[in-house]
């Protein structure tokens, strides 16, 4: 994707709203508003914008994990099917 295409003034904005929805719409691009020729906004349909919430938790989700695992803050899968089936997985790990 390339970002350069999708670079608009505020003043381009404020003109031609309606357009500008429509294409983000349509294209699932982000327009990027300048003012005073530097970069200010994103601008991207709700969709997008929520996928991207979306794979930033699961990203987030997956740091944390990872952050474990270097802790040694683990768990044998035995043990854990164990605690599920007998409904105590919920206690802290015991070191």
């Amino acid at each position: 994707m390339r970002y350069s295409t999708q670079i608009k003034p505020i003043s381009y904005l404020k003109a031609n709203a309606t357009e500008v929805l429509n294409e983000i719409s349509e294209c699932r691009e982000p327009v990027i508003i300048t003012q005073n020729g530097k970069a200010k906004a994103v601008l991207q349909d709700v969709n997008t914008y929520e996928e991207t919430q979306a794979t930033l938790a699961l990203l987030k989700i997956l740091a944390l994990g990872n952050a474990q695992v270097t802790k040694g803050k683990t768990r044998r899968l035995e043990d854990v099917v164990k605690s599920l089936r007998a409904g105590t997985f919920d206690r802290p790990l015991q070191r």
